[in-house]
């Protein structure tokens, strides 16, 4: 289920009574329909087994082809890829959409700059959460247009 961002904050009240300060001014509480599912999700861990073997699986499709124009490396979250591209990294975004119908995330939109370096810039964020034969379309186009 990726993007449901839901989860749940547990220790000592103390501890937690700032915490709660801020989620009452710097958070929003889930529908309905969105805590249902998380209960269900969350009560089950079998679907996390299955969907980290599923996306290990693409991992392991998608990289060599994009290793072909790209340097992507496996890294601890297996369901995205952040290699460099030879461009700006929003450029390259716009230009592979634009081109090859193709959606990758800046990672300069991931992150801020801070004495004038930004972790995420110079960066794409290849998230593989579609099934495995639209990785593998999308890793050729990203391979084809970059080489």
């Amino acid at each position: 289920m990726p993007g449901l961002r839901s989860g749940f904050v547990a220790g000592d009240a103390d501890v937690l009574k700032s915490f709660l300060l801020y989620r009452t001014y710097h958070g929003s509480a889930l529908s309905p329909a969105v805590q249902a599912a998380s209960v269900a999700a969350w009560s089950d861990e079998a679907h996390v087994v299955e969907n980290r073997k599923l996306y290990a699986a693409k991992f392991d499709q998608a990289t060599p082809v994009v290793q072909r124009a790209l340097r992507c490396e496996r890294r601890t979250r297996p369901s995205t890829c952040g290699p460099r591209p030879p461009i700006d990294d929003a450029e390259y975004a716009r230009r592979l959409y634009a081109e090859t119908h193709v959606t990758v995330l800046p990672g300069s939109y991931l992150s801020r700059s801070v004495d004038g370096a930004s972790p995420g810039a110079g960066h794409v964020r290849i998230a593989l959460v579609a099934p495995p034969a639209e990785v593998a379309e999308a890793a050729g186009r990203i391979a084809s247009f970059t080489a």
